[in-house]
């Protein structure tokens, strides 16, 4: 990823394919989302490196993602450009995908609608396996509630003028938690064993997004987790590792999703699912992302 150093900030050259405006319409689909803060056309994000809290603040112009620091200044230009990029997916060549959807009824209208939306991915590991099974048989309002319990209990926060800005919970403090913990939140009996037991995997390094990439079968390895089931790992192979064939066909957004699209009053069963994506091959990450992102209207 090409990128300039400007002292005081930094520059990331983005590719064609890229709207900063789009990624921000899904980013902020809820008002309860405690990870991230939308001010307008800017985007605050706090991140961690090497124990140092890094809040950046990010927008958009002529074509390149503008990331300033307004809290202090940074040594680690270059690991926020990893940062970012990944969470953009930025080095993906979009060009393949939209080629696909120009010959699918389905997909054709959204990719010009929202041209240049990305995957929007969650870099770390256990977040992305915490909000998939906070995630599980409830509605995404109250899941956003208790993803927000849960980091202001158990996250490290940031003051900048007044506002506070969050780090999510590590592994290694989780883990340390009783279930009871986690029921005081409204968690129920399971997710909070569930959120505790991958804490505990990957504190004790048996389960990493490393050992998930040098991984053969990464989705059967997530699912031999108590509480991790086919939606959840191929969510998180979608959102982490951002493997653009992830495909979490039993989804009920993807589901309401293609309903809306077909303008039928029914949602389609797994087999039809099947077979509209055929079309998608390779790309069925990306669809799932493009259909959700219709229900945000």
């Amino acid at each position: 990823m090409q990128w300039t150093d400007c002292d005081d900030h930094l520059e990331i050259h983005l590719p064609n394919e890229f709207s900063f405006s789009e990624c921000l319409t899904f980013l902020g689909r809820s008002q309860l989302e405690v990870m991230h803060d939308i001010q307008e056309d800017t985007l605050y994000k706090l991140i961690k490196v090497d124990n140092d809290r890094i809040l950046m603040k990010i927008n958009s112009k002529d074509q390149k993602l503008i990331v300033k620091f307004p809290d202090k200044k940074t040594k680690q230009k270059e690991i926020v450009v990893g940062y970012i990029t990944e969470w953009f997916d930025l080095e993906r060549d979009l060009s393949v995908f939209y080629e696909v959807a120009s010959e699918d009824p389905i997909l054709h209208p959204l990719t010009q609608r929202y041209y240049g939306l990305r995957i929007i991915g969650i870099p770390d590991l256990f977040e992305a396996l915490t909000w998939a099974i906070m995630g599980q048989q409830i509605n995404l309002k109250f899941a956003y509630t208790l993803k927000r319990r849960f980091v202001e209990n158990f996250g490290e926060k940031l003051n900048y003028n007044g506002k506070l800005f969050w780090l999510h919970p590590t592994p290694e403090v989780i883990a340390n938690l009783e279930t009871d913990d986690l029921r005081k939140l409204q968690f129920t009996e399971r997710k909070a064993e569930y959120v505790i037991g991958v804490a505990k995997e990957m504190s004790s390094s048996h389960l990493s997004k490393k050992v998930l990439k040098e991984s053969e079968n990464p989705a059967q390895q997530l699912i031999s987790i108590r509480g991790i089931g086919a939606w959840t790992a191929d969510y998180c192979l979608m959102k982490c590792l951002l493997k653009p064939n992830a495909f979490p066909i039993a989804d009920v957004g993807l589901h309401n999703a293609v309903m809306k699209q077909l303008e039928q009053d029914r949602k389609p069963t797994i087999d039809e699912l099947k077979k509209f994506a055929e079309n998608w091959t390779d790309w069925e990450g990306y669809a799932t992302f493009y259909l959700w992102r219709s229900l945000y209207e």
